[in-house]
């Protein structure tokens, strides 16, 4: 106990002041990496870190040398790794952007008005009956897909998106990505299911709807250029047939953690 006393008397502001500073440029890292595949790197390189602790501790000499050299190898490496993530950070840090702060629309707020953008674009698509696949990115990360497609980085509105697919036009044969409330890319490849028991009538953009939603935790809005359906895809299931009520409600459940009632589907499901 005096051990304890005689420490918190020598913390100082400075201290508390030098945590918070370490703390918070550890945050604004964590979020730059957010998304992105560095994130399965860097689980890796604490898993490495953990064992070499681990046979150390218990003596595991051969063991423990190995990891030793993998990480003197990894010192070297971890800039070519990540670095995508260092050069973005250093570009933010050049803007001032590293250090900012949001003061905008509440995040609910922001989703809300991109599901009602993708509805009323999905919606106008399907009586026109022209493709289309949005892909909306929640936990796991799409950039490996983001990178096959052609930067965007615009605001959702349903009329950017209508332009898209616009049939003819460049991007129409791809896939739309969006990050929160912003299109990342457009024309983007996706991973196509691999099911073979599925409806003979699903398409290709079907079941690239079903493969990334099998490879992530994305949500998938599909319109069908041959009859206009709008369908979802989640988890590996699709969802076919909705109404616009029905998908507003649907991708509210999904993407508002806290929006009220229950998880509904509608129209005709096809299992993965």
């Amino acid at each position: 106990m005096g051990n304890w006393l005689s420490v918190l008397g020598k913390f100082t502001v400075l201290d508390a002041m030098d945590i918070l500073i370490v703390s918070f440029v550890l945050y604004r890292l964590l979020l730059l990496i957010r998304g992105t595949r560095a994130v399965q790197l860097l689980k890796g390189v604490l898993v490495i870190l953990v064992a070499t602790a681990v046979s150390s501790a218990l003596h595991l000499a051969a063991l423990n040398w190995l990891l030793n050299k993998i990480i003197t190898v990894g010192l070297f490496a971890i800039p070519v790794v990540f670095q995508p993530e260092l050069r973005r950070a250093l570009e933010q840090l050049g803007r001032g952007g590293f250090f900012s702060f949001s003061f905008g629309p509440s995040e609910d707020a922001q989703i809300q008005q991109m599901i009602t953008e993708v509805t009323k674009a999905a919606q106008v698509l399907a009586k026109n009956k022209i493709g289309a696949l949005i892909v909306v990115e929640r936990e796991t990360g799409l950039s490996e897909y983001i990178e096959t497609g052609t930067p965007i980085e615009g605001l959702v509105t349903s009329e950017l998106l209508i332009n898209t697919f616009v049939p003819n036009t460049p991007l129409h044969d791809g896939a739309v990505i969006i990050r929160g409330q912003r299109i990342v890319a457009a024309g983007c490849f996706l991973p196509l299911t691999d099911n073979r028991e599925l409806d003979r009538d699903l398409g290709t953009r079907h079941r690239a709807a079903l493969g990334v939603t099998e490879a992530s935790d994305s949500v998938a809005v599909v319109v069908s250029e041959e009859t206009g359906q709008v369908s979802l895809a989640v988890d590996g299931v699709i969802t076919r047939d909705l109404t616009e009520s029905a998908l507003m409600e649907l991708l509210q459940n999904l993407l508002l953690p806290k929006h009220p009632g229950r998880l509904h589907l509608f129209g005709r499901k096809a299992e993965s």
